[in-house]
């Protein structure tokens, strides 16, 4: 079902800090200083390592779609610790896809799926239906960032198989719930292996040294990027890192560089309220076929009466009962899109029947989330979503209050006004409160005028629009570009099965092609009219 695996990193992040996955009984596998300042060590490391001899051959036998494609992969050594560069050495994993025209080629473009947490080695493939010519202009770098994937992974130890949901609780017992897990997940990977010695070098400013060594090994001056979300933020560390070193980047979906990951979490919850509306008025078109209400305001009170039951007595589905944290994840993951709109109907149409007792059998899209959540490959992108939001000090993936009673007072306040979303966003404890390896350095202080081409869904409820616009003021070299949807990422849609944006996807292949920015920011409307 393609909605699952449109779903999964946002699942498996959200999960992870809302500890709503471990829920159902699945298998477990095994502010800061100017940045300039503190990328001093780079260059000299990276004259360490530039003049390595890559081994390319076929890639692993996990990357079926690169080895279908004619990729080649290789392995590129850094350091473990950029300001010991000397020292311990790990690899991270690389893809290449060659530029099929020579004479017109400009160089290599490296791209970032997002997560943090997310693998890379092929999310190239995913952009070069819509690069189109473009694709043949460049040698499109895949990469698994450090510690996954294929680039020294980091392991866990194993959890124990939780307890499922029991056929009462309380939103208080849900709290208690996530905060154990937390903890488990901090004392498992802390104590795992060498990860004791691994884990403070897990952050995003290690990741873009990481990129700016596969540049030099590359034997290019300067890289162009494709980044989105967290990627996004990545794209904009490496330009405050190595603005000589950036050529043409693009970063699609990013956040406010003044605040915490946990704020950017918080500040999701009013956009997520105001998405659930405007889904709640197209469900109310559609009362015929969903039977959740003729009016906005009733499909609403159908969603809030299905999670005041749950917060007490989970309705059972498929022999599993679905406690309130979980249910929240799952409306937040489908109300991103606007084109997941009948999915999330038919999902919430399926758990009121189960809460009033007559869900026979989950339809399709309720029972391949379900399926989703028992995955393997989820709980591990979990684990390498922790990696990074412990790892970074600040911006864009670290900042973490310690205490639970932080949480669950600011999730107690929230539901006056975001009833829904407020106890999922403001609840999201990371395994970060109690992770053992303190962050090595502080996060990244954006402020350069590296030419940057930024694009924006204004009704992104992941990252709100007004972090984009905060970055934009800071990188004051950049263009932005507006999509009017409801969306989170703006470029690529058609390549995903979404409803493209053609002048954002014209803007993008431009500046890749000729490496002019538009000469004014720009609002985007999506391909077709109405919904």
């Amino acid at each position: 079902m393609r909605i699952a695996s449109t779903v999964a990193a946002g699942l498996g992040l959200t999960g992870l800090l809302a500890g709503a996955v471990p829920a159902l009984a699945h298998p477990q596998p095994t502010r800061s200083t100017p940045a300039a300042t503190s990328a001093q060590h780079p260059p000299a490391a990276a004259g360490a390592y530039r003049h390595q001899r890559l081994d390319w051959g076929s890639c692993s036998a996990q990357q079926a779609e690169l080895r279908a494609a004619g990729a080649e992969c290789a392995r590129v050594r850094v350091p473990l610790d950029y300001a010991d560069p000397g020292g311990r050495t790990i690899q991270v994993a690389i893809s290449r896809i060659r530029a099929t025209d020579r004479h017109e080629r400009r160089g290599i473009l490296l791209a970032n799926p997002g997560g943090p947490g997310g693998t890379g080695l092929a999310y190239p493939l995913s952009l070069r239906p819509t690069l189109g010519d473009v694709a043949d202009r460049y040698d499109l770098i895949g990469f698994d960032p450090r510690f996954l994937g294929e680039s020294t992974p980091i392991s866990c130890a194993p959890a124990s198989s939780p307890a499922p949901p029991g056929d009462t609780t309380s939103p208080r017992q849900d709290f208690d719930a996530s905060v154990r897990s937390a903890r488990d997940t901090a004392r498992r990977c802390g104590e795992h292996g060498d990860n004791a010695t691994l884990l403070p070098h897990a952050s995003t400013r290690n990741v873009a040294r990481d990129m700016d060594v596969v540049r030099s090994v590359l034997g290019e001056r300067r890289l162009s990027y494709f980044g989105t979300s967290y990627g996004a933020d990545l794209g904009a560390v490496f330009t405050q890192l190595f603005p000589h070193r950036s050529d043409r980047v693009v970063i699609d979906s990013s956040t406010d560089p003044a605040a915490t990951q946990y704020e950017l979490f918080q500040r999701a919850g009013e956009p997520l309220e105001e998405a659930l509306d405007e889904w709640g008025d197209w469900a109310a078109r559609r009362h015929a076929t969903y039977r959740l209400g003729t009016t906005g305001a009733a499909v609403r009170a159908s969603v809030q009466r299905l999670l005041d039951h749950a917060e007490h007595r989970p309705p059972r589905v498929a022999g599993e009962r679905l406690d309130a944290p979980l249910i929240r994840l799952l409306l937040r993951q489908l109300v991103q899109h606007q084109e997941y709109d009948p999915t999330l109907a038919s999902v919430v149409r399926d758990l009121v029947a189960a809460d009033a007792g007559e869900l026979t059998e989950p339809g399709p899209e309720l029972a391949g989330l379900l399926e989703l959540l028992r995955s393997p490959d989820l709980a591990d992108s979990m684990v390498g979503g922790a990696l990074f939001m412990c790892g970074d000090g600040g911006w864009p993936a670290g900042g973490w209050p310690t205490d639970p009673a932080t949480y669950w007072r600011n999730m107690r306040h929230s539901r006056a006004t975001q009833p829904v979303f407020g106890p999922l966003v403001n609840g999201m404890i990371a395994p970060c409160a109690f992770w053992r390896a303190r962050p090595a350095e502080p996060g990244t202080a954006i402020g350069n005028d590296v030419p940057v081409l930024m694009l924006q869904a204004r009704r992104d409820n992941n990252v709100p629009y007004e972090g984009a616009l905060a970055l934009h003021r800071r990188l004051t070299g950049s263009r932005l570009i507006t999509a009017e949807i409801r969306s989170h990422g703006v470029y690529g849609r058609g390549g995903e099965g979404l409803r493209p944006v053609p002048c954002a996807d014209r803007a993008v292949n431009d500046y890749l092609r000729g490496g002019a920015l538009p000469a004014t920011d720009q609002t985007c409307a999506p391909a077709g009219v109405g919904r």
